[in-house]
């Protein structure tokens, strides 16, 4: 184990306390790791990454993607915003299928 120094400015501070205590227990150095993995995953990805997900009202009745439960038209759930990566062939690998996520499974995300 080796100790680095480092200052982040306040809302990091706080972002920070937040993850740890919410996902890692309150272990920071738990939470740094999984950051920087999550980092290095989507730095030169190929295909498509989830950069964030945007609210939006059902226009019929769908299903969430992750639970698969029934989500009836008027519901505000939430569509997921993709990201390209450098692949040629990323094009062809995004999701076709109707995407949303219930507001229970983006919760836990």
């Amino acid at each position: 184990m080796k100790r680095l120094n480092f200052t982040l400015d306040d809302e990091t501070v706080q972002l920070l306390d937040r993850l740890a205590k919410k996902y890692y227990k309150g272990n920071k150095s738990q939470t740094v790791r999984a950051a920087l993995e999550s980092l290095a995953a989507h730095q030169g990805h190929d295909g498509w990454v989830i950069t964030g997900y945007t609210p939006t009202r059902a226009a019929h009745d769908v299903n969430c993607h992750s639970c698969g439960s029934e989500q009836d038209e008027g519901n505000v759930l939430f569509k997921p915003v993709f990201e390209r990566g450098t692949s040629p062939a990323a094009i062809q690998s995004i999701p076709s299928e109707e995407w949303v996520e219930c507001p229970s499974c983006l919760e836990t995300k």
